[in-house]
């Protein structure tokens, strides 16, 4: 199984981690991001069959998730701290210039990570986006997670289990519905948003792939999203939920969309 030891990563903090990958096809790397909740729960199936033909597929797990080292505690800055992390992980990979897809939390990383490096990334496929850093309608939904995540519900139990391990699943669960929670605490006002206002400051291509009923959008968040960047196209999946890439109605719209953003950013 493909492991890379990092000597130092922001996430772990700051020590010494190893980090589990996911791998296959070849061409240009197209880097899969997972949400909050890892891999196995949303899994990018679909996409690899579709992709891996052209595509070097690589699909991290972060520190604390999937077979990746365990962390002990997540901050209220995991996002930012994941990016450095990622920078970290494509540097190991030698990997000088991909694409990103990113998943939820995954979405937001994918941003920060290309705040950084601009240059280094031919194009960000953004899914389930975060805006807000105060998200009033996923209140309760993050203090089940922090406070009781049996409440989720036993096949998502068990896809939990399976992903993380029976004894560690709780933890990083528990962790990021506690970090969601302290963003909101710590915001300045209901408007704050997870980019410290530098949202408009993208210069990568992008997409957002957003499906129509999210449970986890604020009724304003998408509008607020396209004034900040408004020559980038907000795709509404009519199908789709949290995850229209793992959904079984919205799957398909979200690699035909992809492909075709992916066409403008390079020539395969």
């Amino acid at each position: 199984m493909p492991f890379i030891e990092l000597a130092q990563s922001p996430l772990a903090g700051n020590h010494v981690t190893r980090i589990y990958y996911r791998e296959a096809g070849n061409g240009i790397p197209l880097i899969f991001l997972h949400g909050g909740w890892g891999y196995e729960i949303y899994p990018f199936d679909k996409q690899i069959d579709a992709f891996k033909e052209q595509h070097r597929i690589i699909i991290p797990d972060r520190s604390g998730y999937g077979r990746s080292a365990r962390i002990a505690s997540m901050s209220a800055d995991f996002h930012q701290r994941a990016a450095e992390e990622t920078i970290k992980f494509l540097d190991a990979l030698h990997i000088d210039r991909a694409i990103l897809w990113g998943h939820s939390d995954g979405s937001v990383i994918a941003v920060k990570m290309a705040l950084m490096q601009p240059s280094r990334f031919f194009g960000i496929i953004l899914e389930a986006f975060h805006y807000y850093r105060v998200k009033p309608a996923s209140k309760g939904f993050f203090e089940t997670m922090r406070g009781n995540p049996m409440n989720l519900g036993e096949r998502v139990v068990d896809v939990l289990k399976r992903d993380h391990g029976e004894d560690d699943w709780l933890q990083i669960i528990e962790m990021n519905g506690a970090a969601w929670l302290q963003i909101a605490e710590s915001s300045l006002n209901e408007k704050s948003d997870l980019y410290d206002g530098r949202l408009g400051e993208l210069t990568t291509k992008a997409v957002f792939l957003h499906g129509k009923f999210d449970p986890r959008t604020e009724p304003d968040e998408l509008a607020i999203v396209q004034s900040q960047l408004p020559r980038t196209p907000i795709h509404l999946i009519e199908e789709g939920k949290h995850s229209p890439h793992s959904e079984r109605l919205a799957a398909d719209e979200t690699i035909k969309l992809a492909t075709g953003f992916i066409q403008t950013c390079i020539t395969i």
